[in-house]
């Protein structure tokens, strides 16, 4: 198996037996108990209630509301939360961005009140996202775990699991700008609508001078950010994250309120939690654009780079949602391409066809599948789902290659720090084992070595 055995995974592996990644993803919920901050006077933020925060703002004549949760429903428990500080109609709804979790419950906070709703013009521009075979995005946030198997999500408690995924509490927006931003006096409050695309291309963050408030929307969160996400979508845009993050340091802002998780208050922890994160970034981006210089590939940048310590620690960089190596591969594809420079991926083998000689080489699939499970008890978990993977390829209904792979993706999974990609590993290996207790029924157009 020498012959092979070069084949295996260029991320770095995880130890067999080290579940402190787990265990720091559990303490981790800890950062969206249910509660309701009070940001400054008459500034307000509902923390985990929701897959995002919504932050209410005190006018003369009424309330700014900054976000809208996931869903009425949990725009209900929030509007309940805040209680008496609701008493107030609402003449105004800010969209930070577009994301679902951010817009899902407007009708809840608008009710009666007709405010305007004010958003980027490019949110109104935005197109759907679009994920392989619609199944990433749920499989990514683990809505389908059982209770035993889900953490969380990174940035939220869960998403789609309680209530199921809607757009009914959305509304359009009825006031939009174009260009770097907008300044406005709503029921007698100055605000600044600054564009600072960085998770989204359309984010806007919030800027309310006489309070020194600023409201970030997913510019800002606490943990690495996810430059390129597991669920299908193009690599967002690093150097237009770094811009937007330097514009925010300038403000000097007295508290800081992220899209999700609590708020930075102080004037100082706010500016190095904004600083820290743009570094972070900064850095990973200009080592592997150095790196594509130098005429190095994603594998090789994807072992070389690594935070230096002083950012690695951080709190806001810690890899719970993204992480550096799926960022190295965004970058790279984002500037390089696909291409990695070697003329043997130029017209590569399809994996049907590489399973075919390796499988030989092996001396047939029963000792690849053997390989496999010496691999899966010896603690090689990745080298065991690829092999098992060579098998499923030509034969997608073989049981023993699944269950190999079923283990395999359940030991990366409760290993994983980062709650994406161990929420995807579970749910793979769900679907994997659902089909192995309805007898491996075949499902048109799919095999279990696409999971």
């Amino acid at each position: 198996m020498a012959i092979v055995s070069t084949l295996g995974m260029t991320d770095p592996p995880l130890a067999a037996d080290d579940f402190s990644g787990r265990d720091k993803l559990k303490a981790h919920s800890a950062e969206f108990q249910k509660r309701v901050e009070n940001v400054t006077e008459g500034v307000y933020t509902a923390v985990g209630y929701s897959a995002s925060n919504v932050t209410l703002i005190h006018a003369q004549a009424g309330s700014i509301i900054v976000d809208t949760s996931a869903n009425p429903v949990d725009a209900k428990a929030i509007v309940a939360a805040f209680g008496d500080r609701m008493t107030r109609p609402v003449c105004a709804i800010i969209y930070t961005h577009n994301h679902p979790d951010h817009t899902g419950g407007a009708t809840v906070f608008a009710g009666n009140d007709k405010p305007e709703i004010y958003s980027h013009k490019l949110l109104v521009m935005a197109k759907p996202d679009t994920v392989r075979g619609q199944r990433d995005g749920g499989d990514a946030f683990g809505t389908a775990l059982p209770d035993d198997q889900f953490i969380n999500v990174g940035t939220q408690l869960e998403y789609g699991r309680v209530t199921p995924h809607t757009r009914e509490g959305f509304l359009p927006p009825t006031q939009t700008f174009d260009g770097e931003e907008q300044s406005l006096e709503i029921a007698g409050v100055p605000i600044r609508l600054i564009h600072t695309p960085g998770e989204a291309d359309e984010n806007i963050s919030v800027w309310v001078p006489d309070r020194k408030v600023l409201i970030a929307g997913d510019v800002l969160l606490k943990t690495f950010p996810n430059i390129a996400p597991l669920r299908g979508l193009p690599a967002r845009p690093v150097e237009k994250w770094i811009a937007s993050l330097e514009k925010l340091i300038a403000l000097d802002a007295r508290v800081v309120v992220p899209g999700h998780m609590g708020t930075i208050a102080g004037a100082y922890e706010g500016k190095e939690a904004l600083t820290t994160y743009r570094d972070g970034i900064k850095f990973v981006y200009e080592k592997t654009m150095e790196g594509i210089t130098n005429g190095k590939t994603a594998d090789e940048l994807v072992q070389e780079i690594r935070l230096p310590a002083e950012l690695a620690q951080h709190p806001y960089l810690q890899e719970y949602y993204g992480t550096v190596a799926w960022a190295v591969r965004g970058i790279y594809q984002q500037n390089a391409g696909w291409f990695d420079g070697n003329p043997a991926h130029i017209f590569p083998l399809t994996e049907k066809q590489r399973a075919e000689k390796l499988v030989a080489m092996a001396g047939g699939t029963a000792k690849m599948l053997g390989s496999a499970d010496a691999s899966l008890t010896a603690g090689e978990f990745q080298w065991a789902i690829e092999q098992a993977d060579y098998v499923l390829a030509l034969e997608p209904r073989n049981g023993g290659a699944t269950t190999v792979k079923i283990h395999a993706l359940r030991e990366l999974g409760e290993r994983q720090m980062n709650a994406t990609a161990r929420n995807y590993y579970l749910t793979v290996a769900q679907c994997l084992e659902q089909r192995i207790n309805l007898e491996m029924v075949e499902v048109p157009g799919s095999d279990a070595s696409r999971f």
